[in-house]
């Protein structure tokens, strides 16, 4: 039976796990990261990601065979940049993917045409090839551009290595073409960029010294990987036209499958290129659970949920509603920071409550409320832009551990949403390693909606978010046609 390595080099941590060919966890580890955050600076050390690295593989890789060892992939967060000498050496500390301290103006002069054509439209100011931008100002000559996955995969194989497509994506790749187009190109010194190729392609073995250090067999082949968010979506499974992988967690996350490329007019949806050539369109929001804490400090969480469940319970699949909902349940519009990103741009969005909510188990439940509608609109907006949103939505993230709030989501969708046992990045990098995905993933549970009407309750939320000015008109229409049909 062989065995998959895959690793997650999220924010906080390195997550390394070996699966099996059945979706069997064999070994699992992980090792924290230190972020150095200063207003709009934020910093890691590369150096860091490889030593948790190769802690974490060879714990997880304590009880496993290395003769069953069949290949490892990387996930790494979206929009990491940093510099490295021609030796993959850190010239510079990692400019993480929220790292704001460079200014998009130039590089969406230069590359406006493109970034227009792939569908995105604009580059924000957190994207990576602003930042190489600034880094690039007082580079030493020879230096070189590298994703958070390509300076460990380079220690990994032992030479230089090329990046993937999805990484590249805020660098300015060209996706439809799959290369640097000369927009981006003439920005930077020549020779600064790593070739590109498709996430599953292989970019070579794993060398003696990494070996060494990682546990990882020599002669392991590295497969090139993903950022996280399309790790999360290979891991839970959405890989076909027209699902989704919806991911609540501190913010709301959506990634799912097209065949072709969806153009935004507003900027908040784009595409990564799956391995196949298929295109993985998502956004991600501004709202999200992370609100709970903020909004209910000290609160039992668990114990909140048991009340509203019971309060407000949804009725059994089939029955015609709960005689308990409130006609007009309070909704909050759950922001976790100002501003919002997807499915509408809205700089100075902030979060408001429709109603009084009576006591702390109605906060909770205007909270959870809002956040359920701004999946929906999510939802409604890429059906508006074209893209497929019929086949199966997958809910992953921390918002899952409530079976009250997945009930909930899967009433105001009006459709059945799937759980699975497992949709770690890292069960998605072992995938992309060389797994069989229709072996490994595994379904937890399909919850079926209970037949709730939260139809009104929705529109109303939907008028209010128009009404301040935040969501355009379009897309406010779209979502009460496709509401009424």
């Amino acid at each position: 039976m062989n065995v998959w390595i895959g690793i997650d080099l999220g924010t906080q941590s390195v997550r390394a796990m070996a699966v099996g060919e059945t979706g069997e966890v064999l070994g699992a580890a992980g090792r924290p990261l230190t972020s150095h955050r200063d207003g709009p600076r934020h910093e890691q050390d590369p150096e860091e990601w490889w030593r948790a690295l190769a802690a974490a593989t060879r714990e997880a890789l304590r009880e496993v065979p290395p003769s069953r060892v069949a290949g490892v992939a990387v996930a790494a967060t979206s929009g990491t940049i940093l510099l490295t000498g021609t030796d993959g050496r850190a010239l510079t500390p990692a400019l993480m993917y929220d790292d704001r301290r460079a200014g998009a103006e130039r590089v969406n002069e230069a590359g406006a045409a493109v970034w227009e054509r792939l569908g995105y439209r604009r580059m924000q100011p957190n994207w990576a090839l602003p930042k190489l931008l600034w880094l690039f100002r007082d580079a030493p000559a020879g230096a070189r551009a590298a994703h958070q996955s390509d300076f460990v995969n380079r220690r990994l194989v032992g030479h230089e290595v090329a990046t993937d497509l999805s990484n590249a994506l805020k660098t300015g790749v060209d996706l439809i073409e799959e290369r640097w187009p000369a927009e981006v190109l003439n920005l930077l010194p020549p020779g600064s960029l790593p070739d590109v190729v498709r996430p599953g392609a292989r970019l070579g073995v794993v060398c003696e010294d990494a070996s060494a250090q990682t546990g990882i067999p020599a002669g392991t082949p590295v497969i090139a990987g993903t950022t996280d968010g399309c790790a999360a979506q290979l891991g839970a499974g959405a890989l076909r036209v027209g699902s989704w992988n919806s991911v609540l967690g501190t913010t709301l996350v959506l990634k799912g499958v097209t065949k072709e490329l969806i153009h935004d007019p507003l900027g908040v949806v784009y595409s990564h290129r799956a391995p196949d050539g298929s295109w993985l369109p998502g956004g991600a929001s501004s709202t999200g659970a992370g609100v709970l804490t903020r909004e209910l400090p000290g609160r039992d969480l668990d114990a909140l949920s048991a009340h509203a469940a019971a309060r407000f319970g949804s009725p059994a699949p089939g029955s015609r509603g709960s005689a308990g909902w409130p006609a007009a349940a309070p909704v909050t519009y759950p922001l976790v920071s100002r501003g919002e990103r997807f499915p509408f741009d809205a700089p100075h969005a902030e979060t408001f409550t429709l109603g009084e909510p009576a006591d702390d188990v109605e906060r909770y439940l205007a909270i959870l409320l809002g956040a359920a509608f701004v999946e929906r609109l999510c939802f409604d907006y890429l059906d508006l832009l074209g893209a497929p949103v019929d086949g199966e939505i997958i809910l992953t993230g921390g918002a899952t551990k409530s079976a009250f709030w997945t009930r909930l989501r899967a009433d105001v969708l009006g459709r059945p949403v799937t759980l699975r046992e497992n949709a770690e990045p890292a069960l998605g990098m072992a995938v992309l390693a060389g797994g069989d995905p229709a072996r490994m993933i595994r379904t937890r549970a399909v919850v079926e909606p209970s037949g709730e009407d939260l139809r009104e309750p929705y529109l109303r939320f939907v008028g209010e978010l128009e009404r301040r000015g935040w969501l355009p008109g379009r897309a406010a229409n779209h979502a009460r046609e496709r509401t009424s049909r």
